[in-house]
């Protein structure tokens, strides 16, 4: 496809409290956002699709790719922040010298997620979309205004993976989530989601905002070892 989508402890605490995990009855907000952006999904302006690389073998490479030099939160005073193109994720990917296993996602030093062989093409292509926003930096409410966007929010983030997979045609908030799909831990995604925020792993792997701030990407191998996860919802897609 040619399209182009879209480190510190500390972060976490203002990532937390800027996805709402302070208990919000709104849905990946807190009192600052807009009631109508809640309340409503926003009309649909691009359709994403996933991306290659697909699953399989990767190319060995002398020298790995390293993590993004930067990472923001809320906005930047600098150059705005540009999805990663195909090219991009195929180097790093290659440059990591890993190769796919045939049911558990892995992750290159670079943080970007390499799907398992045997892995679903929706679930491939989850991962891929992920990929491509995996370094863009935290906004409140980023990706609700459109799928398309230069940050995203938690709940943003899963919209952008899923609607690129064919699994939303819109996007949708943390509590929306709450009750998509069936409930559950699925066998290859399993979503958590509360009021004021959501995280899902991926064929074993983490896909969050948190391990954004800590590593610089939304992947990571951190476990849910959040001290309110009896107040997540755990839900899957529909045969996934």
């Amino acid at each position: 496809m040619g399209r182009k989508l879209a480190p510190t402890v500390a972060l976490v605490a203002l990532l937390a409290v800027g996805c709402g995990r302070a208990g919000s009855t709104q849905s990946d907000s807190s009192s600052q956002r807009p009631a109508a952006a809640e309340q409503s999904a926003p009309a649909l302006h691009a359709h994403p699709q996933a991306v290659e690389p697909v699953a399989g073998a990767v190319a060995q490479a002398s020298q790995p790719a390293g993590p993004p030099s930067s990472f923001s939160v809320g906005g930047s005073s600098g150059s705005v922040a540009q999805p990663v193109s195909d090219a991009q994720v195929r180097q790093e990917l290659a440059a990591s010298g890993l190769s796919a296993t045939t049911s558990k996602a892995e992750l290159t030093p670079g943080g970007l997620a390499i799907a398992p062989i045997n892995a679903p093409p929706v679930v491939q292509n989850i991962i891929d979309a992920g990929n491509q926003i995996a370094h863009l930096p935290y906004r409140f409410g980023g990706g609700h205004g459109t799928f398309e966007d230069n940050a995203y929010d938690c709940s943003g983030s899963l919209s952008f993976v899923f609607a690129a997979a064919g699994l939303l045609n819109t996007t949708v908030t943390s509590g929306q989530l709450m009750s998509w799909g069936k409930a559950g831990a699925g066998k290859w995604i399993t979503v958590f989601a509360a009021p004021g925020h959501t995280f899902m792993y991926v064929a074993g792997l983490r896909f969050d905002t948190v391990a954004l701030a800590q590593t610089g990407s939304r992947w990571s191998a951190r476990s849910a070892d959040e001290p309110d996860l009896s107040s997540f919802v755990v839900r899957h897609p529909v045969g996934l």
